[in-house]
């Protein structure tokens, strides 16, 4: 029987047996006792209320206590659901679990410090609260019992406070058990912005856990803060719930609204989902939202509830079994239906690679259950026709998964799997090299296309590269020349080593992914064209790929060849020695710049001036020179992969290049008279490139 089989039957189970009690609708008017400075403002409550004072701005960031400039010292106001809630159940020996959401601003007045902060807490007697009593309306000496979350907006270090902007847990004490610096998570507490906060804690555990964050419906994967403590010691039977905050020395509008409450009982307080944001137990509700008393599932049976237990057990068993049965006769024609699906695509994948291991086929349950249902915590990467997630699947260890967008309704569906079914060819037909990203498993199942790679635990060149990062520090020069002999490897395998010629066409350094070990592993083959040796001429296309890499032959023909590839390398090799980007922000091409200082004799000024000189400066000429060659304009003259590469290695001399930056030609069939249309100046360099009629192409 599926899970969610399981969840529905226990549900309807509890329900029946266990009916939650319902009172009538009712707003925060008349559920909400408030005390000082408290009041209610459209369904919101406002705790405090905003001070006067004449303390400059600059003053603000002073830690010792405030002067006396300002006009109102103090001011206080505490709200509290006007019930008492159950929290023991003697007869049972039982803790109550409870959860709770709500959200809550704290808006600060400027050139006025900010206030205390705010609490949720748990009391026995809100009569024992005096208006002028600790810190965020916390006593500091108490007698009976309280519980409370603080999210404290002030520095006191006398109360052990890390900092001024902290969430912590206390326990009959302003002292903080266990506190948090929330801004290391992104979090301003005196922003000005809404902050929604959910708090749970399970008895059968014995841990309270606390999350905060900026939307009102998702919340966060991982609490900012949890902390094991016994909670049976401190609750009595009947406790209070409610909020407090004050403005102390300064002055702050502490204001709660949107405020949820359930408490559970027995094995429940294990079993069932704790989310306030199901239906229900609206304490303080906006019209419209679902304005239901408290809700408390007490497993404490009265005798009518035992008497009717018998009837009920018996409808629901006969129920439950008609639907066992419906659902395991699903579950079997699904899991048919699924090995009847995997045996075909395994088959398709044996006559493709003719009988080879290939990448395994993984199902779309396991790629979700990697990604977190594809949240968004997990996008390491986003492109034109994917979105990159890293994830961890038991068969393949840690994964870069790829998922191919097809948002737009209107297209095709056969065009719309283009990107993926290219690079998926493309990767099975080049399976093994230890310079190419190597595929892991794929998933193409309902409208989901993925592809699974290896994980690179350090990310794109890109990113280090031209972002400080705590890894540029580590881009040595002996590493980037490991990265572009790499590269080189990559390429010569691709054009030259494989069953059937690849062409990438989209060799550019956010490509270049590297290992813990900063070794280069080119990817992304979704722009890859495949050329079979029996073939004799390729189509031309829409050019693609990025500006500043793209060969000018291929930008005008749209004709990809090797010495496209060629060129695209070229410009790597002059990015990672010089530390530019191909097109920086004045406009200016890495090519002309490279070129402009080799006219003038002091190529070496290329050099990435984050290398500090740590170089070899024979090396670092050789590189440079390496990559004017392979990005020279006319493509004739460009060396082929295998040679750049024994070049780079000083296996081959270096090549000679002109005194001056190649031009290139380009003319167009047109009328006798008008031979040139294009020439940048300079010395011509090569054969000039024609237009015929139907595509640009060499003559």
């Amino acid at each position: 029987m599926c899970p969610s089989s399981f969840k529905f039957i226990w549900a309807l189970f509890f329900f029946l047996i266990f009916p939650p009690s319902f009172s009538s609708p009712f707003f925060p008017g008349n559920n909400v006792t408030l005390f000082g400075d408290a009041f209610l403002n459209n369904n919101t409550i406002v705790l405090t209320q905003e001070h006067s004072c004449t303390l400059p701005p600059s003053s603000q960031a002073v830690a010792a206590s405030p002067p006396p400039s300002i006009t109102s010292l103090s001011g206080l106001g505490r709200a509290f659901y006007v019930n008492a809630i159950r929290f023991l159940d003697p007869s049972l020996n039982a803790t109550g679990s409870f959860s709770c959401r709500f959200s809550f601003t704290i808006t600060t007045t400027p050139s006025c410090p900010s206030g205390d902060g705010l609490a949720f807490f748990i009391t026995s007697n809100t009569g024992s609260f005096s208006l002028y009593d600790g810190y965020m309306g916390l006593p500091a000496d108490f007698q009976d019992s309280y519980v409370a979350v603080e999210f404290d907006t002030t520095f006191n270090p006398s109360l052990k406070d890390i900092n001024s902007n902290h969430i912590g847990i206390d326990v009959n004490s302003v002292k903080s058990l266990a506190s948090v610096d929330v801004v290391s998570r992104g979090i301003d507490l005196r922003g000005g912005k809404a902050i929604t906060t959910w708090i749970e804690y399970r008895d059968s555990e014995k841990m309270i856990r606390v999350w905060v964050g900026y939307s009102s419906q998702i919340r966060p994967i991982s609490p900012v803060l949890e902390a094991q403590i016994d909670l049976s010691k401190q609750f009595k039977e009947f406790m209070h719930v409610g909020f407090s905050a004050s403005n102390g020395m300064g002055s702050a509008i502490h204001t709660v609204d949107r405020w949820r409450f359930k408490t559970f009982f027995g094995f429940l307080s294990s079993t069932m989902p704790m989310d306030t944001d199901e239906e229900g137990d609206c304490l303080m509700c906006f019209p419209g939202d679902s304005n239901l008393e408290i809700n408390t599932f007490d497993y404490g049976q009265s005798t009518k509830r035992i008497l009717n237990m018998a009837l009920i057990v018996g409808v629901l068993a006969a129920v439950m079994i008609l639907l066992a049965a419906f659902l395991v006769i699903c579950c079997i024609c699904l899991i048919k239906r699924k090995r009847i699906r995997r045996a075909r695509s395994e088959h398709q994948m044996r006559r493709f690679r003719r009988g080879m291991m290939v990448p395994q086929m993984l199902s779309l349950t396991e790629i979700k259950s990697a990604t977190n249902g594809f949240n968004q915590d997990k996008i390491i990467g986003e492109g034109a026709s994917a979105v990159v997630y890293e994830g961890k699947i038991p068969s393949c260890g840690s994964v870069a998964i790829k998922r191919f967008i097809q948002e737009n309704n209107n297209i095709d569906p056969s065009v719309s799997r283009i990107p993926f079914n290219t690079e998926f060819a493309t990767m099975v037909g080049c399976l093994k090299h230890k310079h190419l990203v190597q595929l892991q498993g794929w998933c193409c199942e309902r409208n989901e296309l993925v592809l699974v790679y290896e994980h690179m635990a350090n990310g794109s060149l890109d990113k280090i590269l031209h972002n400080r990062t705590s890894l540029t520090k580590f881009l040595t020069w002996e590493r980037r020349l490991n990265i572009i002999r790499g590269v080189a490897s990559a390429l010569i395998y691709l054009h030259e080593e494989c069953e059937s010629q690849i062409i990438h066409r989209d060799v550019k350094t956010c490509n270049i992914l590297l290992d813990t070990e900063f070794n280069a592993k080119l990817g992304d083959f979704g722009l890859a064209e495949v050329y079979r040796h029996s073939f004799r001429t390729r189509d031309a296309t829409v050019p693609a790929g990025t500006m500043g890499y793209l060969a000018p032959e291929y930008a005008f023909s749209g004709v990809p060849t090797v010495k496209t590839d060629v060129y695209s390398f070229g410009v790597v090799v002059l990015e990672v020695a010089s530390g530019r980007r191909p097109v920086d922000e004045e406009r200016l091409v890495i090519t002309d710049y490279v070129w402009d200082l080799w006219e003038k004799g002091m190529i070496l000024e290329a050099a990435d001036p984050k290398l500090m000189g740590h170089f070899n400066r024979m090396e670092m000429e050789r590189t440079l020179i390496v990559g004017l060659s392979c990005a020279y304009p006319n493509c004739e003259k460009r060396p082929v992969m295998r040679e750049a590469a024994r070049i780079l290695k000083g296996e081959s001399p270096i090549p000679v290049l002109p005194s001056k930056k190649p031009v290139l030609r380009i003319q167009s069939v047109l009328p006798e008279g008008c031979k040139e249309i294009m020439n940048f100046g300079g010395d011509i360099d090569g054969t000039p490139w024609s237009t015929p009629r139907t595509h640009f192409s060499k003559n």
